[in-house]
């Protein structure tokens, strides 16, 4: 007699996947940012429960080695010591108070010493409100409405900017958001970067009536397009000679590149700056900042409406403050550098032309495909590399190192990191290879 089949018993679901069925009866695919829902490489979103260091915890206890850093923010890495007793002690008092508090200022004395194109500067709440209210100020200083952006480069969710922006947007794969007026965005141009002739000409046809120009400060959000000297101080030169302010978008890149800031390390000098994520300490914090005559445009002073319920609070300017002290008082970008440099030695013996690249400025890392030099610009980048990206990404997890979960986005590197954590990425990288992944 033949035994009758066994019926299949279906996989027990995680942890995480128990929190997902339930989110998405709750939440827009279950998330409350898009890239989160794990569309474009697969699988389920893993939660997270608890960080430590370069590490984090999932609510089904598997712990990986995060390249994620909450997006950027995380520079010193995940439950720093300091960081975290600084926010104690400001919560054990009160979090906040919808007034003026000490913490602001103390946050906006260490940052405008150490930048000093910074003569004056206003924290917001993320590094969109950032990036809005600086438009804002450059149109009303210059008395002009359009405005500049590049190809790949993301400034935040505001109506007028999302025109072919990077991150999420990449990932779902639209150029622009449905729901954005046909009216705003004539209001926004838009270039591919690293395109010479195209930017003359650009500022020859409409410079005159040009606002402003947002340069992401290095794109990080459509990989890591790392743009040429040169063509940065082209870009400055035709802003000046047109009367177009140059805004240098520093939410991602702020104090994750040499010299703290890109525009540093380009030696050029923007009209206003955008901060975000590490000037926050992972608390929700944004800020523009830049000359006195252009700041005082700013309500109270000027006529530049901006204001925020939350703007300044107590605990987020404590996590700010104290972690831009231990990013200078014990010389974080050097320790980076020196980790940064032996994963450089480590994974340049991994590239492969037209198979994998590697590329790395600061503390900012990318991994491209199928291309024999980094791409410069959005449209340079491969369709075939999110594919493969997803293959890259469901591995590298299997071998607990928690990459972002979209092939258009930078890894991030902490200062609780180690040589030892390099070289466990290198050697998960290399794993990949020997079995075909990429």
């Amino acid at each position: 007699m033949v035994a009758p089949p066994k019926k299949s018993q279906a996989v027990p679901l995680s942890q995480s996947g128990k929190l997902y069925a339930r989110a998405k009866e709750l939440m827009p695919a279950g998330v409350n940012s898009p890239v989160r829902a794990f569309r474009s490489v697969g699988g389920t979103p893993i939660y997270m429960e608890s960080g430590s260091g370069a590490y984090v915890t999932d609510v089904d206890g598997k712990t990986y080695l995060d390249f994620c850093n909450s997006w950027g923010p995380l520079i010193l890495g995940h439950c720093h010591e300091e960081v975290k007793a600084a926010i104690n002690a400001v919560v054990a008092k009160g979090w906040t108070f919808g007034t003026p508090v000490e913490e602001e200022v103390k946050l906006a004395e260490l940052v405008c010493s150490h930048l000093p194109e910074l003569e004056l500067i206003r924290f917001v709440n993320s590094g969109t409100e950032a990036v809005m209210s600086a438009v804002r100020l450059a149109r009303a200083f210059t008395g002009r409405d359009q405005i500049l952006k590049f190809s790949g480069c993301y400034h935040g969710h505001a109506d007028y900017l999302l025109i072919e922006g990077g991150s999420g947007l990449a990932t779902l794969g639209k150029p622009s958001s449905a729901g954005v007026p046909v009216a705003f965005a004539e209001l926004t141009s838009n270039i591919p970067l690293n395109a010479y002739a195209k930017l003359q000409r650009y500022f020859e046809e409409h410079g005159n009536k040009l606002a402003c120009v947002l340069m992401e400060g290095v794109p990080a959000n459509n990989g890591l397009l790392v743009q040429n000297r040169d063509y940065i101080h082209l870009l400055r030169h035709l802003c000046d000679q047109y009367g177009a302010m140059l805004i240098f978008d520093e939410v991602l890149s702020g104090f994750r590149v040499p010299n703290d800031m890109a525009y540093k390390m380009y030696d050029v000098k923007p009209d206003l700056v955008t901060l975000g994520k590490v000037v926050g300490g992972g608390m929700p914090v944004g800020a523009y900042g830049g000359r006195h005559e252009i700041m005082r445009q700013v309500a109270p002073l000027g006529p530049v409406y901006q204001a925020g319920t939350l703007s300044g609070n107590p605990v987020a300017m404590a996590a700010g403050y104290a972690t831009l002290q231990v990013y200078y008082q014990q010389n974080v970008p050097e320790k980076i550098a020196r980790i940064g440099a032996h994963l450089d030695q480590r994974m340049n013996a991994l590239v492969e032309p037209d198979r994998l690249g590697f590329v790395r400025v600061g503390s900012l890392f990318w991994l491209y495909f199928h291309r024999t030099e980094a791409p410069k610009a959005a449209a340079e980048i491969e369709e075939k590399s999110a594919e493969t990206y997803a293959g890259l990404h469901k591995f590298m997890l299997e071998c607990g190192v928690y990459l972002a979960p979209s092939a258009y986005e930078v890894g991030f590197l902490n200062a609780a990191m180690s040589i030892e954590d390099m070289d466990r990425f290198a050697d998960t990288v290399a794993r990949a290879k020997e079995q075909g992944i990429l």
